[in-house]
């Protein structure tokens, strides 16, 4: 049977399993294949982007089969589930992880050139493409799926999302910036070659104003909030209509799409590449 179907089959008799480790060997197939990318919590198709509800179930088998163990860790000593211990990486996974105090949870899976700038935290499920960056005190949530050469920020936080399994991760697709202290949550999905420019905020209910061609974004019934391709968006604010909003003055954070990207923009982004001179996608090249 399918490592999907068995998966499947164990997921929804769940409630009746009394011997956890007669099951570990499944999910350690599966948390094997999910931390070498094989499987992800979802994937782009020619119709779009498509979850895989039943690697979340994988997931949250992980926590249901696993015991509390500890883990030392120097002069601090951490507690959890013997499932999802710490990555481990080789050299010659061409990863550069900067020592400071980043980690890294098994199932979560980081493409060569990626590099970790401590100290940052990539959760259980999550899918980190080739080079790009994960600056300082980011998080990648769990399930988020992160494209190539994208720069997360310092500070920068994608949520992350187990249930429900059929939820839409957040999403960020290749060639993105994400700005300092920016925040991407609720199954967003961020569009190739887009920059959020620090402090931005995208929620599932944030509407964006779309000054460059006069409309307003926003998510539907089903559908997740996207910003648009190549898209520059900043922070921004509109007025509170309500005669008491009005009398204090007050206004509502929401994101502005101010341009889409150009030479100009280019520019003054491509700063990025400077961090990766002399850095091969692999360390025998």
């Amino acid at each position: 049977m399918a490592l999907q179907s068995r998966i499947t089959d164990l997921f929804e008799r769940r409630a009746s399993i009394s011997d956890p480790a007669e099951h570990l060997p499944l999910f350690r197939e599966f948390i094997a294949e999910l931390d070498a990318g094989r499987v992800r919590a979802a994937e782009p198709t020619e119709e779009g982007w498509r979850v895989n509800a039943w690697v979340k179930q994988g997931i949250l088998l992980g926590f249901k089969l696993g015991k509390i163990v500890e883990y030392p860790g120097g002069h601090t000593t951490f507690f959890d589930k013997d499932t999802f211990p710490p990555k481990t990486t080789a050299l010659a996974d061409g990863v550069r992880i900067v020592p400071g105090g980043s980690l890294v949870r098994t199932g979560a899976y980081l493409a060569p050139g990626v590099v970790c700038m401590p100290p940052m935290y990539v959760n259980v499920g999550a899918y980190v493409d080739a080079d790009t960056m994960i600056d300082s005190h980011a998080l990648v949530g769990s399930c988020a799926q992160i494209g190539k050469r994208v720069h997360l920020s310092a500070g920068a936080q994608i949520g992350g999302v187990l249930e429900p399994v059929g939820a839409l991760p957040v999403i960020i697709e290749d060639d993105v910036v994400v700005g300092g202290n920016c925040g991407v949550y609720e199954g967003t999905i961020v569009r190739k070659r887009a920059v959020l420019a620090a402090g931005v905020i995208l929620t599932g209910s944030t509407p964006v104003y779309d000054l460059a061609r006069d409309r307003i974004i926003q998510a539907g019934p089903g559908q997740p909030l996207e910003i648009p391709e190549n898209a520059v968006v900043i922070p921004g604010a509109r007025a509170v209509r309500t005669d008491w909003g009005r009398h204090w003055g007050l206004s509502i954070q929401t994101p502005l799409i101010v341009k889409y990207r150009d030479a100009r923009t280019d520019d003054a982004v491509n700063f990025e590449e400077l961090l990766r001179l002399g850095q091969p996608s692999s360390p025998n090249e």
